[in-house]
């Protein structure tokens, strides 16, 4: 196996695992009733905008199940442009809304956004968090460039062919 496609399958593995921790973590939050990321409680007026807390973080777990499918795809992405390019849509959708949430658990830990949210209570947990998402957001870029980049290569050599 060449060293770029070890890269490749470790990265995407990387962030399928990242997305399986994302939704591991909504299913453990459902069953508790609570809103947040963990180390990250929801502001108590956050519970008042949701009628089902249980409902949204199973719905938040089934995405995580989504972009860990997605995470997977990239690994070898089918030929057909009917699952390539939503796939590769979805993966850079993903990785701005992962990223932009780190950034902002980010500054919300720091006490930098108070309007996000109390500085978290319990330190070690929002900080493994955090390092959770960048490691996740980070494997999946990566995985996905290298994807975005055979499908360039596929495309060019069925070009000429």
């Amino acid at each position: 196996m060449p060293r770029s496609h070890r890269k490749h399958l470790a990265a995407a593995s990387t962030a399928c695992l990242g997305a399986l921790a994302y939704t591991v973590s909504k299913v453990d939050l459902a069953s508790e009733g609570e809103l947040g990321m963990p180390g990250f409680p929801a502001p108590v007026e956050a519970y008042a905008a949701v009628t089902d807390v249980e409902t949204a973080q199973l719905a938040n777990a089934a995405l995580g199940l989504l972009m860990a499918v997605v995470a997977l795809l990239l690994v070898r992405l089918p030929r057909t442009r009917l699952v390539l390019w939503p796939a590769l849509v979805v993966s850079w959708a993903g990785i701005a809304m992962v990223g932009a949430g780190v950034l902002g658990f980010g500054a919300r830990a720091a006490g930098l956004a108070p309007s996000l949210g109390a500085r978290p209570p319990h330190m070690p947990t929002a900080l493994a968090a955090l390092l959770v998402g960048a490691v996740w957001a980070t494997a999946w870029t990566i995985a996905t460039v290298f994807a975005t980049r055979s499908s360039r290569g596929r495309r060019t050599t069925s070009v000429d062919l």
